[in-house]
């Protein structure tokens, strides 16, 4: 559309009034005649003037008409385009909102299992830790059961040990009363002598003396006892004798026709007191007893 109607040159100045020269009448009419010819042709111009401006009105009106109907029709364009784009977000946005509400659906679900394995786990765990606390509880009650039943078993033993401990020691103490003391064939005192198996093992239990038995056959060499070494000579069963050597200290002493249950009493280098054999049986070629040491060993001066 144009900004502006264009101009047009202004019309023409009427010719210039000449006034009569001879006379008045003839100056009225020349007058007269000039002015309508000049309206004549003012009219004229103004006429084609109007022609004019009436073709470029009208050029201007379909112009303004071509233009209006260009701006309907990029508007109606626009506008389709406008509301195909603002329906194509609407659909998306229903399909986002859709996929959004199905995807929190599934993740709620998704979620609700999880849950529920969860649950389902904590569950089974706290029932196997109470059945393990109270198969726990069922041992620990058997095992105080069975301790008590121990502690009873074993009161009733010591309560049995200390009574047989009562009736061996009273047995050992009257076996001990029992017991002699004789002198030796050294002309030393001897301690008790034992002249039978239970009489020897309460001498054992009294443990002043080191006791070691024996059962020495006749042969050709020693054989050691305790700390020493016998040799069996010969017997006489009938006699209850026996001959026999000593092998201690480098040195051979014979001890000979003893008797059966008699000290026979030797020194030794390392002890102050004298050591004994008790022969408490005599056989055929063989003798039975023990020999009793000192505790301390002690050497003489």
């Amino acid at each position: 559309m144009p900004d502006s109607i264009p101009s047009y040159p202004p019309p023409p100045a009427p010719p210039p009034y000449v006034p009569p020269q001879d006379s008045s009448a003839g100056l009225k009419t020349a007058v007269l005649v000039g002015a309508v010819v000049a309206m004549l042709a003012a009219n004229v111009y103004l006429y084609m003037q109007v022609d004019v401006l009436k073709t470029e009105i009208s050029k201007l009106r379909e112009s303004i008409e071509t233009e209006v109907t260009n701006l309907r029709e990029n508007s109606t364009a626009t506008s389709a385009t406008h509301r195909k784009s603002l329906e194509t977000l609407k659909a998306e946005l229903a399909d986002a909102r859709r996929a959004a509400s199905a995807a929190a659906n599934s993740a709620k679900s998704e979620a609700e299992v999880h849950a529920d394995t969860i649950a389902k786990e904590l569950a089974a765990e706290q029932k196997r830790q109470a059945q393990q606390t109270s198969s726990a509880i069922s041992e620990v009650k058997e095992a105080a059961t069975t301790a008590n039943a121990k502690i009873a078993e074993t009161n009733g033993e010591v309560t049995n040990v200390k009574s047989q401990v009562a009736s061996t020691k009273s047995e050992l103490d009257k076996t001990i009363t029992n017991l002699n003391k004789v002198t030796g064939d050294l002309g030393v005192q001897s301690g008790y002598i034992a002249t039978n198996g239970k009489e020897l093992a309460a001498l054992k239990r009294l443990g002043e003396r080191n006791y070691f038995e024996f059962n020495l056959a006749k042969a050709k060499t020693p054989q050691k006892v305790g700390d020493i070494t016998l040799l069996l000579k010969k017997t006489d069963p009938k006699r209850n004798k026996y001959t026999l050597e000593v092998h201690a200290d480098d040195k051979v002493t014979e001890k000979r026709d003893k008797s059966i249950n008699e000290p026979v009493q030797f020194y030794v280098a390392k002890a102050h007191q004298p050591y004994e054999l008790v022969v408490n049986s005599v056989g055929k070629d063989v003798i039975k007893g023990y020999l009793a040491t000192p505790k301390d060993q002690i050497a003489r001066n």
